[in-house]
């Protein structure tokens, strides 16, 4: 059954059975990945899913149901489990269905280049990283090369008018080398993101991961003390996406978040903005309405150092009383209404990489670390992480460096930030940063 037809259909019971409002939100999508080890495709997945969650006040309070299917059997048992669920939440929270934005941006997202994309294409890229690889360095003695990409659709009606339509799309093609000198093995990774399959550079991807594996070769450990420390941008964009939920109103409406009562405070170096967003081309968090169907907009959350606002859905807008920020979400249809960000990043500065660098007198580059699950405590703000990278001495990377361990609290290093590189990164997700010197950290070595 089609949607819209689905929805009226839906509307229409929930109606007879005593709901007021009334909402569909629908997900979708498809994926591809394709992995290649020693010239043989090792690992080929195509997948599709797709489902409709309903929501509807029925007695002054929400019920959630789902499905995966549109027919009539569902109609009347989404209503049912609604209502069930309505019956038994005692929640206080008030809750609303949305009406709508009064407009909604137009957001790039979606690559018709990247849609017409054939299988055969993408092997023959996968193919060609992992050949590209092996080429360049005679120590290299494993190589794995991956294609990954995937399409995605999201649908919003309800009984009150709004029904928004929205999709995007991308692509990613990576490898990962295992290089062995000696008794030494070091792995290391390059990937790169694109929304045409011309825009991927094949050789540069590999050498990007052939030149950080071998260059990672005679690596030791440090003396024990605090470091200046250059984080990578793909390293900072790490941690950002760790203790980005500090920044959830409902984080801090329930204690979790040392951020609480801080708005219009200097919480980070004047130097740091950090921005959220949802209309970024070809970004995986871009849209241009939220999982309540709130229009998105772009917004400094810290500008200047300073807490500008925090990211809200509606029950928590309402709760500060203030306006949704539209950063409503929802992992799957399956899901309750949450909060994240959108494409969430540090504002790029001026300071080139290599300068960074040349103006370091002694310090350490850190390129990996490991553990942030467990190691990084999203509230406090404290983490104690597993690392390697490299030495700094004189302006120059000296040497290798693992078997190390790093640690402080978050928002005090963000106190401490000396420089901001101009190398914005995102990889794949929905979190950037470009790299950062840190004035000092604790480093465990030996």
């Amino acid at each position: 059954m089609k949607l819209e037809l689905f929805a009226e259909k839906l509307f229409a019971a929930g109606k007879e059975s005593g709901f007021t409002d009334m909402e569909v939100f629908f997900s979708g999508g498809s994926s591809f990945r394709a992995g290649v080890f020693k010239g043989e495709i090792d690992n080929y997945t195509l997948a599709e899913s797709s489902g409709l969650s309903f929501r509807g006040i029925y007695n002054g309070k929400m019920g959630y149901a789902f499905t995966e299917k549109l027919d009539e059997e569902s109609i009347d048992m989404l209503i049912n489990d609604a209502q069930q669920n309505a019956i038994i939440n005692d929640s206080e929270d008030v809750e609303e269905i949305f009406a709508g934005s009064a407009e909604y941006a137009e957001v790039d997202a979606y690559s018709q280049e990247l849609a017409n994309a054939t299988t055969e294409q993408k092997l023959a890229l996968v193919h060609a990283i992992e050949k590209a690889a092996y080429a360049l360095d005679d120590r290299i003695a494993t190589v794995q090369a991956f294609f990954g990409g995937g399409a995605s659709e999201r649908r919003i009606i309800n009984n009150k008018g709004l029904n928004l339509a929205f999709q995007g799309n991308t692509a990613m093609l990576g490898v990962s080398v295992i290089a062995r000198q000696g008794q030494e093995t070091k792995t290391a990774y390059g990937r790169e993101v694109a929304r045409d399959l011309a825009e991927f550079d094949v050789d540069k991807i590999a050498k990007e991961a052939v030149d950080e594996a071998v260059s990672l070769f005679g690596a030791d450990t440090i003396v024990s003390k605090d470091y200046p420390i250059i984080l990578r941008n793909d390293v900072a964009a790490q941690l950002l996406a760790v203790f980005a939920p500090a920044f959830s109103a409902e984080n801090v409406q329930k204690g979790l978040s040392l951020l609480r009562g801080k708005i219009g405070e200097q919480i980070y170096d004047a130097k740091i903005t950090i921005v959220d967003d949802p209309h970024m081309p070809g970004k995986p968090g871009s849209c241009p309405f939220d999982a309540e169907g709130v229009a998105t907009y772009k917004k400094n959350v810290v500008e200047d150092g300073v807490l500008k606002t925090y990211l809200h859905n509606l029950k928590t807008a309402r709760q500060d009383g203030v306006e949704s920020t539209g950063n409503a979400s929802k992992r799957s249809y399956k899901s309750s209404i949450g909060i994240s960000p959108s494409n969430f990043y540090i504002q790029p500065g001026e300071v080139n990489y290599d300068e960074m660098i040349k103006g370091t007198k002694e310090g350490l580059i850190i390129i990996s670390l490991q553990g942030t699950h467990s190691g990084a405590n999203p509230v406090s703000g404290d983490f104690s992480l597993a690392a390697y990278g490299y030495l700094v001495q004189d302006g120059a990377i000296v040497g290798p460096v693992h078997q190390i361990t790093v640690a402080g609290n978050y928002y005090q290093m963000m106190r401490e930030v000396l420089q901001i590189g101009n190398d914005l990164y995102f990889g794949g997700g929905s979190y950037g940063a470009p790299s950062l010197k840190i004035a000092r950290l604790a480093v465990a070595g030996k």
